[in-house]
């Protein structure tokens, strides 16, 4: 009666081990399903760091303050709202951003990093600076974590 019990008890549970696996999400569907396919990390990186940092070149273009900075991560809010109107600020009031285009995108050691071309007119004068942003995953969502000047040259074309 032992090994006919046993048995019995391992059919139960290879009949119910599907069943158990659809509710982890294994064989099922997922959201969206074969219409909807998943990102590869990479490219969902790459992706969303374009987003935020072309949200945050067309708020200078546009002066909105408020747009650039909900593109940034929470640490650099602090020093966003004491420099971005400054003198030296990406939304300071004395230059106009005429253009911004992003040149670059690649994986750094701290992030995403994209390189920009942004040009400035202050007066008659018209300049054209680089800026390289760093993209970083805050949870959920992607933010904007640094920017300095200068950038990455872009890649030759046919370069993975």
């Amino acid at each position: 009666m032992g090994p006919r019990h046993r048995t019995a008890g391992g059919v139960a549970v290879l009949a119910l081990l599907p069943l158990t696996l659809l509710g982890c999400g294994i064989g099922g569907d997922d959201e969206g399903g074969a219409a909807a396919p998943q990102r590869a990390p990479a490219e969902q990186a790459s992706a969303k760091s374009r987003e935020r940092v072309q949200a945050y070149l067309d708020a200078m273009t546009a002066k909105d303050v408020t747009a650039g900075r909900s593109q940034l991560c929470a640490p650099m809010h602090e020093a966003f709202d004491a420099a971005a109107t400054g003198p030296n600020g990406d939304f300071a009031d004395h230059f106009e951003v005429v253009g911004a285009t992003i040149t670059d995108i690649r994986t750094g050691p701290r992030g995403q990093e994209v390189s920009t071309s942004v040009t400035v007119t202050a007066g008659a004068r018209e300049l054209v600076r680089p800026l390289l942003f760093t993209v970083t995953r805050a949870g959920a969502d992607w933010c904007i974590s640094g920017e300095a000047p200068g950038g990455h040259t872009p890649a030759p074309a046919g370069t993975p």
